[in-house]
């Protein structure tokens, strides 16, 4: 998981989504408005929007390209059942809150380090 991850706010551009991306060397990140998570934006969200016929990246906004009521676990959530369900609903991450908050960032890539870390007897 990807503690305390970086998040962006709804209505910010996809220019600024980018940058922020790039800068971090990330795939994903919470959308907040007001504090309050309202939505996931990843890369593969950025490139559908943006490859749509006039799209300005720098007029669109990132809640016009989130996804909306993204996957939500607790901090000590089963691993197993957090990937069965990222799996079942092919789910490219989770956001881990705590009270309200955003804590961290669960991603697929995540789940497969998860998985090399028990096959490799780590």
């Amino acid at each position: 998981m990807t503690r305390s991850p970086h998040s962006i706010g709804f209505d910010q551009t996809l220019v600024q989504a980018h940058k922020l991306m790039r800068e971090h060397d990330i795939r994903h990140l919470p959308v907040l408005r007001g504090g309050r998570l309202v939505g996931i934006l990843s890369e593969r969200d950025l490139a559908f929007v943006e490859a749509l016929r006039d799209v300005d990246s720098a007029k669109v906004t990132v809640e016009e390209a989130m996804t909306p009521l993204p996957y939500t676990i607790a901090p000590d959530a089963s691993l197993g059942a957090v990937a069965r369900e990222m799996a079942e609903h092919r789910y490219g991450s989770a956001v881990v809150m705590r009270e309200g908050h955003v804590v961290g960032v669960f991603t697929t890539t995540d789940a497969l380090r998860a998985l090399a870390d028990a096959l490799g007897g780590k």
